[in-house]
């Protein structure tokens, strides 16, 4: 299951490192190959929710095999594609299968486990959860510079195909069947309108910047408080006649899901932000290969996994403070990698990153992972694939608007300031959202049921 769970959120990291040689090898623009990396973000977003809803009516098992058995064929067809919109039209179809098969690994850990068993696997969870997002970039690296049997690029993408296999023999022997007790129509009405409401949001945002911010693009961000609203609305009216929304509204009454969501959106900003942004600073700014700017963030990696196994531990004893501390801790490493930067530009390499990413890993690991077993602590067992749909498309969403807002400020930044002076500055920005994730922590609930 926790392979499931990492494939995924590889994959939308993985590609980072990768962009410049598929640029030079399919000829592909600045925007084509921004949609490589949101046609899959954005599909992914897209169908989280109605996948998690197949899953309940289904049967998550049948649902997650069979999108893993997807992700493999979407992963090959990726690293086979001939041209650039081949491959964005693959990226798509690869993040579709990823939102059939993600929602099933929470939702089975919700209605399979209890107590101390479910702690602990969701603590597994969350740690595979933030290593896979850092391991991504350090693996594209990895990847593209190895060049196995000339496959460059493509290798990011066809090395999915014998994990996927692995996973798929693992799964038929060990993976539980569940699903609701009793399930329910899909809701047409709903699942287009959160459709649009995502589309007209992440669209424009991730697309914006590198296709110069044509009228499509505001008339998008215009609709979308629109389409939100009637989404709203829709569903309400839907769970008042007795019927079963897409998003029953009154799953947002439990307060520990509402406080744990508003939560996740300024973390994974900050965290897909940061992610791209130091990619970008360390392979054009201080020029490192594509193995050593991966490398740098393995600091980070390592002491986040150490410090995510600790967890339920931590969180038995200090309860939800342990997030606060999280957001202190991590704040102290941001800090770290900004003096960093401002001291050793443009010698930045993996020691002198060294200390900041191992204290910010290690706050990064003290939120995330505590974070998703809040959000899901109340969730019935029959609505386990519904809120696991509604948490993972709530962060890959944010995930999206991380390298929309934070990636543009970078990019708009550079060429009037430089590129460390842009990174600072980004970096404080994202301190900023650190500082409102820790003062949100203050108002979790004190413990976990």
């Amino acid at each position: 299951m926790l392979l499931g769970a990492a494939l995924p959120l590889i994959d939308f990291f993985i590609v980072n490192v990768a962009l410049p040689t598929i640029g030079h090898d399919l000829a592909a623009s600045e925007s084509v190959l921004e949609l490589v990396v949101a046609g899959y973000g954005v599909s992914y977003a897209v169908l989280l929710v109605l996948g998690g809803r197949l899953g309940d009516m289904f049967g998550r098992r049948r649902l997650f095999i069979g999108g893993m058995a997807a992700f493999g064929l979407t992963s090959l067809a990726c690293g086979l594609a001939p041209d650039a919109w081949t491959l964005v039209l693959a990226r798509v179809a690869q993040g579709a299968a990823a939102a059939l098969m993600l929602p099933q690994v929470l939702a089975t850990i919700q209605a399979s486990t209890s107590g101390s068993r479910r702690a602990r696997a969701m603590s597994l969870y969350g740690a595979t959860a933030g290593l896979s997002m850092i391991a991504g970039q350090i693996l594209g690296g990895v990847l593209v510079s190895a060049d196995i049997a000339g496959s460059g690029w493509r290798s990011v993408f066809l090395v999915n195909v014998p994990i996927v296999l692995a996973g798929l023999l693992l799964a038929a022997r060990a993976v539980p069947e569940t699903r609701s007790q009793r399930p329910e129509p899909v809701d047409g009405p709903g699942t287009v309108l959160l459709a649009v409401s995502l589309l007209t949001l992440l669209v424009p945002l991730t697309e914006g910047r590198a296709a110069g911010w044509p009228l499509w693009t505001w008339v998008a961000l215009a609709v979308f408080p629109f389409a939100v609203f009637a989404f709203y609305r829709v569903e309400r009216g839907a769970e008042r006649k007795g019927r079963t929304p897409l998003v029953p509204p009154s799953l947002f009454a439990l307060e520990s899901l509402r406080r744990g969501l508003v939560m996740i959106v300024p973390f994974s900003i900050g965290f897909s932000g940061f992610m791209f942004v130091i990619a970008v600073a360390l392979q054009q700014g201080v020029r490192l290969g594509p193995v050593a700017s991966g490398l740098a963030l393995t600091p980070m990696a390592v002491v986040f996994f150490l410090t995510s196994l600790a967890g339920p531990r931590l969180v038995a004893r200090y309860g939800t403070r342990v997030v606060t501390a999280g957001g202190l801790i991590q704040a102290v490493g941001i800090t770290l990698i900004v003096l960093a930067a401002w001291r050793s530009w443009p010698q930045l390499g993996f020691v002198e990153l060294l200390p900041g990413a191992a204290v910010a890993g290690m706050g990064q690991a003290m939120q995330l992972p505590v974070l998703f077993r809040i959000i899901l602590s109340e969730v019935p067992a029959a609505r386990a694939g519904v809120g696991s749909g509604v948490m993972i498309t709530t962060q890959q969403s944010a995930l999206a608007l991380g390298v929309a807002t934070l990636g543009t400020l970078f990019v708009s930044l550079v060429p009037g300031m430089g590129m460390r002076d842009a990174l600072m500055v980004t970096l404080l920005v994202q301190l900023a959202g650190v500082a409102l994730t820790t003062t949100l922590s203050l108002r979790l609930p004190r413990t976990i049921g």
